[in-house]
Protein backbone atom coordinates (compact mmCIF):
# COMPACT_ATOMS: atom_id res chain seq x y z
CA UNK A 1 0.00 0.00 0.00
CA UNK A 2 1.30 3.21 -1.16
CA UNK A 3 1.71 5.80 1.67
CA UNK A 4 -0.49 8.90 1.71
CA UNK A 5 0.87 12.09 2.04
CA UNK A 6 0.94 14.66 4.92
CA UNK A 7 -1.25 17.29 4.61
CA UNK A 8 -1.57 20.69 6.60
CA UNK A 9 -4.15 23.01 5.54
CA UNK A 10 -3.32 27.07 7.08
CA UNK A 11 -5.13 28.94 4.16
CA UNK A 12 -8.91 29.33 4.06
CA UNK A 13 -10.22 31.51 1.24
CA UNK A 14 -12.80 33.81 3.18
CA UNK A 15 -15.45 35.16 0.28
CA UNK A 16 -15.95 38.18 1.81
CA UNK A 17 -12.54 39.26 1.96
CA UNK A 18 -11.74 38.10 -1.05
CA UNK A 19 -14.63 40.38 -2.91
CA UNK A 20 -13.73 43.48 -0.42
CA UNK A 21 -9.74 42.93 -1.53
CA UNK A 22 -10.92 42.87 -5.63
CA UNK A 23 -13.33 45.70 -5.28
CA UNK A 24 -11.08 47.50 -3.09
CA UNK A 25 -8.47 47.08 -5.84
CA UNK A 26 -11.11 48.17 -8.19
CA UNK A 27 -11.96 51.54 -6.86
CA UNK A 28 -8.56 52.56 -6.39
CA UNK A 29 -7.73 55.71 -8.41
CA UNK A 30 -5.42 53.53 -10.57
CA UNK A 31 -7.02 50.10 -10.49
CA UNK A 32 -5.17 47.04 -9.89
CA UNK A 33 -5.23 43.95 -8.71
CA UNK A 34 -3.29 41.46 -7.20
CA UNK A 35 -1.86 38.22 -9.78
CA UNK A 36 -2.69 35.31 -7.46
CA UNK A 37 -6.36 36.12 -9.02
CA UNK A 38 -4.89 35.19 -12.49
CA UNK A 39 -5.11 31.15 -11.19
CA UNK A 40 -8.32 30.37 -11.46
CA UNK A 41 -9.18 26.50 -12.44
CA UNK A 42 -9.07 28.14 -16.32
CA UNK A 43 -5.95 30.75 -15.58
CA UNK A 44 -3.85 27.60 -13.98
CA UNK A 45 -4.24 25.66 -17.10
CA UNK A 46 -3.97 28.75 -19.67
CA UNK A 47 -0.64 29.39 -17.69
CA UNK A 48 0.24 25.98 -18.44
CA UNK A 49 -0.04 26.61 -22.32
CA UNK A 50 1.44 29.56 -21.76
CA UNK A 51 4.82 27.58 -20.58
CA UNK A 52 4.90 25.69 -24.24
CA UNK A 53 4.66 29.29 -26.84
CA UNK A 54 8.04 29.83 -28.66
CA UNK A 55 7.97 33.24 -27.39
CA UNK A 56 7.72 32.75 -23.59
CA UNK A 57 11.45 31.33 -23.30
CA UNK A 58 11.31 31.30 -18.62
CA UNK A 59 10.00 27.91 -18.26
CA UNK A 60 12.03 25.86 -21.12
CA UNK A 61 15.28 27.77 -20.28
CA UNK A 62 15.27 27.20 -16.52
CA UNK A 63 15.07 23.62 -17.37
CA UNK A 64 17.99 24.08 -19.45
CA UNK A 65 19.74 25.27 -17.12
CA UNK A 66 18.68 22.57 -14.42
CA UNK A 67 19.92 20.03 -17.34
CA UNK A 68 23.14 21.78 -17.67
CA UNK A 69 24.15 22.58 -14.07
CA UNK A 70 22.16 20.24 -11.65
CA UNK A 71 24.87 18.11 -11.14
CA UNK A 72 26.66 20.83 -10.07
CA UNK A 73 24.18 22.20 -8.04
CA UNK A 74 23.98 19.02 -6.11
CA UNK A 75 27.42 19.26 -5.14
CA UNK A 76 26.36 22.62 -3.70
CA UNK A 77 23.17 21.53 -2.13
CA UNK A 78 22.69 19.07 1.10
CA UNK A 79 22.05 15.27 0.71
CA UNK A 80 19.20 13.95 2.42
CA UNK A 81 17.82 17.51 3.15
CA UNK A 82 14.28 18.45 3.35
CA UNK A 83 13.35 20.26 0.11
CA UNK A 84 10.03 22.92 0.37
CA UNK A 85 9.03 23.51 -2.95
CA UNK A 86 7.41 27.60 -2.43
CA UNK A 87 4.03 27.51 -4.85
CA UNK A 88 4.60 24.08 -6.03
CA UNK A 89 1.28 23.58 -8.07
CA UNK A 90 1.68 20.72 -10.14
CA UNK A 91 4.99 19.58 -8.46
CA UNK A 92 6.22 18.61 -11.55
CA UNK A 93 9.88 20.74 -11.20
CA UNK A 94 10.55 19.47 -7.69
CA UNK A 95 9.87 16.07 -8.84
CA UNK A 96 12.42 16.69 -11.85
CA UNK A 97 14.73 16.82 -9.57
CA UNK A 98 14.69 14.33 -6.73
CA UNK A 99 17.01 12.07 -8.20
CA UNK A 100 19.41 14.40 -8.44
CA UNK A 101 19.32 16.27 -5.16
CA UNK A 102 18.44 13.19 -3.37
CA UNK A 103 15.96 14.46 -0.86
CA UNK A 104 14.92 12.96 2.82
CA UNK A 105 11.63 14.60 2.52
CA UNK A 106 9.59 16.85 0.08
CA UNK A 107 7.22 19.57 1.63
CA UNK A 108 5.26 20.98 -1.10
CA UNK A 109 3.64 24.55 -0.28
CA UNK A 110 0.63 26.34 -2.58
CA UNK A 111 -1.93 28.22 -2.26
CA UNK A 112 -4.38 26.09 -4.69
CA UNK A 113 -5.15 23.86 -1.67
CA UNK A 114 -7.27 20.88 -3.54
CA UNK A 115 -5.19 21.48 -6.44
CA UNK A 116 -2.00 20.78 -4.49
CA UNK A 117 -3.65 18.20 -2.42
CA UNK A 118 -4.28 15.77 -5.94
CA UNK A 119 -0.55 16.59 -7.52
CA UNK A 120 0.63 15.48 -4.01
CA UNK A 121 -1.06 11.97 -3.80
CA UNK A 122 -0.54 11.35 -7.60
CA UNK A 123 3.36 12.34 -6.71
CA UNK A 124 3.42 10.12 -3.48
CA UNK A 125 2.21 7.29 -6.03
CA UNK A 126 5.38 7.35 -8.05
CA UNK A 127 8.02 8.02 -5.11
CA UNK A 128 6.57 5.47 -2.39
CA UNK A 129 9.86 5.98 -1.00
CA UNK A 130 9.94 9.24 -0.13
CA UNK A 131 8.38 11.05 3.23
CA UNK A 132 5.80 14.26 1.44
CA UNK A 133 4.09 16.75 2.66
CA UNK A 134 1.62 19.65 1.56
CA UNK A 135 1.00 22.94 3.46
CA UNK A 136 -1.60 24.71 2.03
CA UNK A 137 -0.82 28.84 2.65
CA UNK A 138 -0.49 32.15 0.93
CA UNK A 139 3.31 32.89 1.67
CA UNK A 140 2.76 36.14 -0.20
CA UNK A 141 2.84 38.58 2.53
CA UNK A 142 4.10 35.98 5.34
CA UNK A 143 6.00 32.75 5.13
CA UNK A 144 6.33 31.10 8.46
CA UNK A 145 6.21 27.13 8.26
CA UNK A 146 3.60 25.10 11.02
CA UNK A 147 4.75 23.68 13.62
CA UNK A 148 2.88 20.37 12.26
CA UNK A 149 5.27 19.04 9.59
CA UNK A 150 7.51 18.61 12.91
CA UNK A 151 10.95 19.68 10.71
CA UNK A 152 13.65 17.66 12.29
CA UNK A 153 16.01 20.87 13.61
CA UNK A 154 19.21 18.82 12.53
CA UNK A 155 17.89 18.48 8.98
CA UNK A 156 19.02 20.79 6.47
CA UNK A 157 16.38 22.51 4.56
CA UNK A 158 16.38 23.55 0.93
CA UNK A 159 13.68 26.16 -0.08
CA UNK A 160 13.11 25.96 -3.66
CA UNK A 161 11.08 28.83 -5.46
CA UNK A 162 11.61 28.25 -9.52
CA UNK A 163 9.91 29.97 -12.12
CA UNK A 164 10.99 33.61 -11.35
CA UNK A 165 7.83 34.21 -9.33
CA UNK A 166 10.20 36.20 -7.04
CA UNK A 167 9.34 38.76 -9.90
CA UNK A 168 5.79 38.91 -9.18
CA UNK A 169 7.01 40.97 -5.69
CA UNK A 170 8.48 44.49 -5.60
CA UNK A 171 12.34 45.33 -4.51
CA UNK A 172 11.48 45.71 -1.49
CA UNK A 173 8.63 42.86 -0.81
CA UNK A 174 11.27 40.22 -2.73
CA UNK A 175 13.69 41.71 0.23
CA UNK A 176 11.30 41.27 3.01
CA UNK A 177 10.26 37.70 1.26
CA UNK A 178 14.06 36.34 0.95
CA UNK A 179 15.00 37.15 4.62
CA UNK A 180 11.48 35.66 6.08
CA UNK A 181 12.88 32.43 3.90
CA UNK A 182 16.94 32.92 4.74
CA UNK A 183 15.19 32.92 8.65
CA UNK A 184 13.32 29.78 7.70
CA UNK A 185 16.35 27.72 6.07
CA UNK A 186 19.17 29.53 8.18
CA UNK A 187 18.26 26.87 11.54
CA UNK A 188 20.55 23.85 9.90
CA UNK A 189 23.89 23.72 8.84
CA UNK A 190 23.98 24.07 5.25
CA UNK A 191 20.46 24.84 4.44
CA UNK A 192 19.79 27.70 1.39
CA UNK A 193 17.50 28.57 -0.85
CA UNK A 194 17.66 27.59 -5.01
CA UNK A 195 15.41 30.37 -6.89
CA UNK A 196 14.96 31.05 -10.81
CA UNK A 197 15.67 34.51 -11.57
CA UNK A 198 14.46 36.59 -15.06
CA UNK A 199 17.24 38.87 -16.25
CA UNK A 200 17.01 42.06 -17.82
CA UNK A 201 17.51 41.82 -21.97
CA UNK A 202 16.22 42.91 -25.04
CA UNK A 203 13.27 44.87 -24.60
CA UNK A 204 11.45 43.27 -27.51
CA UNK A 205 12.16 39.97 -26.67
CA UNK A 206 10.65 40.17 -22.86
CA UNK A 207 7.41 41.67 -24.95
CA UNK A 208 6.74 39.14 -26.74
CA UNK A 209 7.00 36.44 -24.01
CA UNK A 210 4.37 38.24 -22.33
CA UNK A 211 2.26 39.14 -25.05
CA UNK A 212 2.39 35.86 -27.88
CA UNK A 213 0.86 36.35 -31.34
CA UNK A 214 -1.48 33.80 -30.74
CA UNK A 215 -2.69 35.43 -27.92
CA UNK A 216 -2.61 32.99 -25.52
CA UNK A 217 -1.24 35.16 -22.50
CA UNK A 218 -3.78 37.73 -23.73
CA UNK A 219 -6.38 35.15 -22.77
CA UNK A 220 -4.47 33.89 -19.66
CA UNK A 221 -4.81 38.21 -18.38
CA UNK A 222 -8.33 38.37 -19.60
CA UNK A 223 -10.03 35.20 -17.63
CA UNK A 224 -8.76 36.97 -14.64
CA UNK A 225 -12.35 39.56 -15.30
CA UNK A 226 -14.36 35.95 -15.28
CA UNK A 227 -13.07 35.39 -12.43
CA UNK A 228 -13.54 39.27 -10.89
CA UNK A 229 -17.33 38.15 -11.88
CA UNK A 230 -17.23 34.75 -10.34
CA UNK A 231 -15.59 36.28 -6.83
CA UNK A 232 -16.77 39.85 -6.81
CA UNK A 233 -20.37 40.02 -8.67
CA UNK A 234 -18.70 42.06 -11.09
CA UNK A 235 -20.56 42.54 -14.72
CA UNK A 236 -17.05 42.23 -16.63
CA UNK A 237 -17.97 42.07 -20.39
CA UNK A 238 -14.70 40.50 -22.36
CA UNK A 239 -15.20 42.44 -25.59
CA UNK A 240 -14.79 45.67 -23.84
CA UNK A 241 -11.39 44.91 -22.84
CA UNK A 242 -7.82 43.99 -24.08
CA UNK A 243 -4.62 42.40 -22.79
CA UNK A 244 -1.43 45.11 -23.07
CA UNK A 245 1.83 43.64 -21.80
CA UNK A 246 4.56 46.23 -21.63
CA UNK A 247 8.37 46.27 -20.51
CA UNK A 248 8.98 49.19 -18.29
CA UNK A 249 12.66 49.97 -18.56
CA UNK A 250 12.68 52.57 -15.82
CA UNK A 251 11.59 50.03 -13.49
CA UNK A 252 13.31 46.77 -15.09
CA UNK A 253 9.53 45.20 -14.77
CA UNK A 254 6.91 43.53 -17.25
CA UNK A 255 3.91 45.24 -16.95
CA UNK A 256 0.25 43.39 -17.40
CA UNK A 257 -2.69 45.68 -17.78
CA UNK A 258 -6.10 45.13 -18.84
CA UNK A 259 -7.35 47.89 -20.89
CA UNK A 260 -10.59 49.65 -21.37
CA UNK A 261 -11.70 49.54 -25.63
CA UNK A 262 -14.20 51.76 -24.87
CA UNK A 263 -15.86 53.63 -22.29
CA UNK A 264 -17.41 50.92 -19.67
CA UNK A 265 -19.33 51.01 -16.31
CA UNK A 266 -18.25 47.56 -14.10
CA UNK A 267 -20.94 47.74 -11.60
CA UNK A 268 -21.30 45.13 -8.86
CA UNK A 269 -24.11 45.03 -6.21
CA UNK A 270 -24.14 47.74 -3.99
CA UNK A 271 -21.53 49.89 -6.27
CA UNK A 272 -20.09 50.50 -9.40
CA UNK A 273 -16.38 51.98 -11.47
CA UNK A 274 -16.42 53.71 -14.76
CA UNK A 275 -13.50 53.29 -17.09
CA UNK A 276 -12.84 55.88 -19.89
CA UNK A 277 -11.58 54.73 -23.07
CA UNK A 278 -7.77 53.71 -22.63
CA UNK A 279 -8.15 53.62 -18.86
CA UNK A 280 -6.38 50.41 -17.17
CA UNK A 281 -6.63 47.64 -14.45
CA UNK A 282 -2.71 46.69 -13.58
CA UNK A 283 -2.74 43.49 -13.29
CA UNK A 284 0.81 41.74 -12.68
CA UNK A 285 4.16 43.09 -12.72
CA UNK A 286 7.58 40.67 -13.11
CA UNK A 287 10.51 42.12 -12.01
CA UNK A 288 14.05 41.82 -14.18
CA UNK A 289 17.41 41.57 -12.16
CA UNK A 290 20.78 41.65 -13.06
CA UNK A 291 22.69 38.88 -11.76
CA UNK A 292 24.74 41.43 -9.30
CA UNK A 293 21.41 43.12 -8.16
CA UNK A 294 19.78 39.96 -7.36
CA UNK A 295 23.18 38.41 -5.77
CA UNK A 296 23.57 42.13 -3.69
CA UNK A 297 19.67 41.62 -2.54
CA UNK A 298 20.26 37.69 -1.37
CA UNK A 299 23.33 38.96 0.64
CA UNK A 300 21.19 41.71 2.07
CA UNK A 301 18.76 39.08 3.22
CA UNK A 302 21.26 37.00 5.32
CA UNK A 303 22.50 34.70 2.93
CA UNK A 304 26.25 34.45 2.39
CA UNK A 305 27.29 32.86 -0.43
CA UNK A 306 25.44 32.75 -3.41
CA UNK A 307 26.37 31.25 -6.83
CA UNK A 308 24.16 31.61 -10.15
CA UNK A 309 24.14 29.03 -12.78
CA UNK A 310 22.41 30.45 -15.91
CA UNK A 311 22.16 29.09 -19.81
CA UNK A 312 24.42 29.98 -22.62
CA UNK A 313 22.48 33.38 -23.65
CA UNK A 314 22.13 34.19 -19.94
CA UNK A 315 18.23 34.50 -20.21
CA UNK A 316 17.64 33.27 -16.87
CA UNK A 317 19.63 32.17 -13.67
CA UNK A 318 19.12 29.85 -11.07
CA UNK A 319 20.61 30.85 -7.75
CA UNK A 320 22.08 28.31 -5.01
CA UNK A 321 22.30 31.09 -1.71
CA UNK A 322 23.44 29.59 1.30
CA UNK A 323 22.02 30.54 4.37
Amino acid sequence: MNPTPQFIQIYQAQADHIREELLSGLRASKAHTSPKYLYDELGSKLFEAITCIPEYYPTRTEALIFNMHGHDMAKQIPAKSVFIDLGAGNCDKAASLFNVFHPARYVAVDISVDFLKGSLECLQRQFPELEMSGVGMDFSSELTLPAGLALNPAQSKVMFFPGSSIGNFTPEEALTFLKQVHGECASAAGGGLLIGVDLVKNKAVLEAAYDDALGVTAAFNRNMLLHFNTLAGTNFQLEDWKHIGLYNTERSRIEMHLEALRDVTVAWEGGERQFVEGESIHTENSYKWTLTGFEDMLKRAGFVACIAYTDPEQKFAVFWAKA
